[in-house]
């Protein structure tokens, strides 16, 4: 079995999949080294092989589809400083039918960079709100992953922070 399509426009689903992942997760790494022409190209490559995949699939476990390029969609903007864009996809990307389909873990990253990005927007209170929902998705994703800590510690420093996560700070020893 060959593990990537010779032609990709010919790949079935499950090989689409995988391209389509390497192609969202090369989009968040051309965002993060600053290039946003890249990025964007990118992730509007992996949307094309998203549409023909769709939602509800979880080929080779990669969740992808739909839903998961306009997570990466949110990620990147949010890389690229347009915190704006990534708020206003985000509030209508939770509304699809495929955010249900994730993976709690995949959810509760993702919550971890859209907390971020409220962060960035100068909203601590909604970043909050966000983190609050990640920790109830899937609690290893802020109790032990860097990225989770480090975005609960910027938050529970905040005066108008939620009281659990200053709780949850302050036992984890991150406050």
């Amino acid at each position: 079995m060959r593990a990537v399509p010779s032609v990709v426009e010919f790949g079935d689903p499950a090989e689409l999949s995988l391209c389509g992942t390497l192609l969202a997760q090369a989009a968040l790494a051309a965002a993060r080294d600053g290039d946003d022409r890249a990025a964007v190209e990118l992730v509007d490559e992996a949307a094309e092989m998203a549409a023909r995949v769709g939602d509800g699939h979880d080929h080779h476990r990669t969740g992808f589809g739909p839903t998961t390029v306009e997570l990466a969609r949110v990620a990147v903007a949010a890389e690229r400083g347009d915190v704006a864009d990534a708020v206003a996809r985000h509030e209508q990307v939770i509304t699809r039918e495929g955010w249900r389909w994730l993976a709690a873990e995949h959810r509760a990253a993702y919550l971890i960079d859209v907390a971020r990005a409220y962060l960035q927007a100068g909203d601590p209170v909604s970043a909050g709100r966000v983190l609050v929902e990640a920790d109830r998705v899937a609690p290893a994703e802020i109790r032990h992953r860097p990225d989770g800590r480090g975005v609960l510690t910027e938050i529970a420093r905040d005066p108008r922070a939620p009281a659990m996560l200053v709780h949850l700070a302050a036992a984890l020893g991150v406050g």
